[in-house]
């Protein structure tokens, strides 16, 4: 071993051993990893004191544009892939389960609840969208009394959050019937791109990346006694699902939107003004 190696080594072994009386046997273990692995980082692209600066400045500037309305931490996460890794490696194992997506950086606690058949659009700008299913479980069985969190952009790209006004527009929550059933109106997505005004933007810039995220609506299922799902649907066609900027797009989540020209009667006998879509996703829950 040469004097380089033995130096950098004599650092790992100094930091990992500060870990060896932690007292909780799961925050050493993962402590050890990260260090390991940070350092490895270090060592294989030989990185300069300029470029660990550049990289706590980076760091620095995602905590100072983070606020109650812009997680940039999660976009971040979200952007490396590192998201959609760790919602892979704890999804549940049953093929037959609906897949899981990133949770995104807009989700907000507590939105307004709508019956089944309201609007969550609450006068978010967009083409009306009736969307409908079930819930049930692996074995076929509805979930009654289950409850989706919904929420999605507007028509300019915007979640209600990146307003200034405290508006609460394209987001809602409801629960399902004793037969697992569920349907609302929203907004037909379309795609937008992601926060790159900051330095998740740059970065993407800076590796010849863009910010569009496919057309997608957002969903949070949770009922007792089943694994929570996060997850979206996305718009069949859309041309941005091979870039998506977070990773997020998977084949079993592609609907269709179907198109319903100006005059159609909507399931709920709403009067519409103009052409609308319409689109089914059913949901499978498994049991914690």
């Amino acid at each position: 071993m040469d004097e380089a190696a033995r130096r950098e080594g004599q650092v790992t072994d100094q930091v990992l051993a500060s870990f060896e009386e932690a007292p909780d046997a799961r925050v050493r273990e993962v402590m050890d990893a990260l260090v390991r692995h940070a350092h490895a980082f270090v060592r294989e692209v030989r990185l300069t004191e300029a470029e660990w600066e550049a990289g706590i400045d980076f760091l620095t500037r995602c905590g100072q544009i983070t606020d109650e309305r812009r997680q940039e931490f999660i976009l971040l996460s979200d952007v490396l892939g590192l998201s959609m890794l760790t919602i892979a490696v704890n999804q549940p194992p049953v093929p037959s389960a609906t897949e899981a997506t990133v949770f995104g950086p807009f989700f907000v606690e507590d939105a307004p609840e709508v019956p089944l058949g309201g609007d969550i659009a609450r006068g978010a700008s967009g083409q009306p969208c009736w969307v409908e299913g079930t819930v049930r479980d692996v074995e076929g069985h509805p979930v009654g009394g289950a409850r989706l969190d919904v929420w999605e952009a507007d028509d300019d790209g915007r979640y209600d959050v990146q307003y200034t006004d405290d508006r609460s527009a394209a987001r809602g929550h409801l629960f399902t019937d004793e037969d697992g059933r569920y349907s609302f109106w929203a907004i037909t997505p379309t795609p937008y791109p992601i926060p790159h005004d900051g330095p998740v933007g740059d970065l993407l810039s800076a590796t010849g990346r863009g910010p569009m995220r496919a057309a997608h609506l957002h969903f949070m299922v949770t009922a007792t006694g089943f694994h929570r799902l996060v997850t979206h649907i996305f718009v069949r066609g859309d041309a941005h699902q091979g870039s998506d900027a977070v990773f997020g797009v998977k084949e079993s989540l592609v609907v269709d939107f179907a198109e319903q020209p100006a005059g159609t009667p909507p399931p709920d006998g709403r009067q519409v003004a103009g052409p609308w879509t319409r689109a089914r996703f059913d949901i499978v829950l498994v049991p914690d």
